[in-house]
């Protein structure tokens, strides 16, 4: 958090803190979410602004409770943050908006610099690690966020079960959609009700992910124990 801090990032998360999803590795609460507050970009903003930031990441829960899933509190949001903090960058972290295209367009139309989807896991523990999320669906979107001309970014997290050879075939399904940017970090236990961690990868083993995925073309690659999504996310617009 700290080498975050000082690289002049932060990460906000938007549309309250009640989701309405209950994935298997998340601490965030689950639920029927409050309502919209329609001032959030606003206010947004202006944090980002008081805390003279260089670089944002925005993220949110899953408001599958919502007509537009959320989508017009996200476009307004990006657009709110470039007007209030001129010469900003922003990366922003959906959800899959249920693969509706028309949802997601509002974001890419509000031209963030990156737009990262997480595949969370390998294909085949997808059903038992993500609610309602689906890995071929989200493969789509992030193909479709790849050919709008915006960069393309996602991540997994290792020890719940899959293997060597699955986390390679999940980099290369990112590289067949032209995902640009990718994150791989270790699943902790945030609770007693969340998957339990199988194993603890080791250092040199995420070593060899992030050669193998440059070798892959892949234009950045976070891999370590304590890589999260926003690790060092100020760096991979460049």
């Amino acid at each position: 958090m700290g080498e975050c801090w000082d690289a002049g990032t932060a990460t906000f998360m938007i549309l309250g803190d009640i989701c309405t999803r209950s994935c298997k590795f998340c601490a965030v609460k689950t639920g029927k979410p409050l309502p919209v507050d329609e001032t959030e970009p606003q206010k947004l903003a202006e944090s980002i602004k008081l805390l003279k930031l260089k670089h944002c990441v925005i993220t949110s829960v899953d408001r599958d409770d919502l007509e537009d899933g959320g989508s017009g509190i996200w476009s307004e949001s990006i657009k709110q943050v470039k007007l209030k903090n001129p010469g900003i960058t922003i990366e922003v972290l959906i959800p899959d908006f249920q693969g509706n295209i028309e949802q997601l367009n509002k974001v890419i139309n509000s031209e963030p610099d990156v737009i990262s989807h997480n595949l969370e896991t390998v294909s085949r523990l997808t059903p038992k690690v993500r609610s309602r999320a689906e890995y071929d669906r989200s493969l789509k979107l992030i193909d479709y966020i790849s050919k709008s001309g915006i960069r393309s970014k996602s991540g997994i997290m290792l020890g719940i079960g899959e293997t060597f050879n699955e986390v390679i075939e999940t980099m290369k399904d990112l590289r067949n959609v032209d995902c640009q940017v990718m994150t791989i970090g270790q699943y902790l236990q945030p609770s007693l009700k969340n998957l339990e961690v199988l194993e603890y990868v080791k250092p040199e083993v995420f070593a060899e992910y992030k050669r193998i995925g440059i070798e892959m073309g892949f234009r950045f690659v976070e891999s370590g124990p304590l890589v999260r999504s926003s690790y060092h996310a100020e760096k991979h617009i460049l």
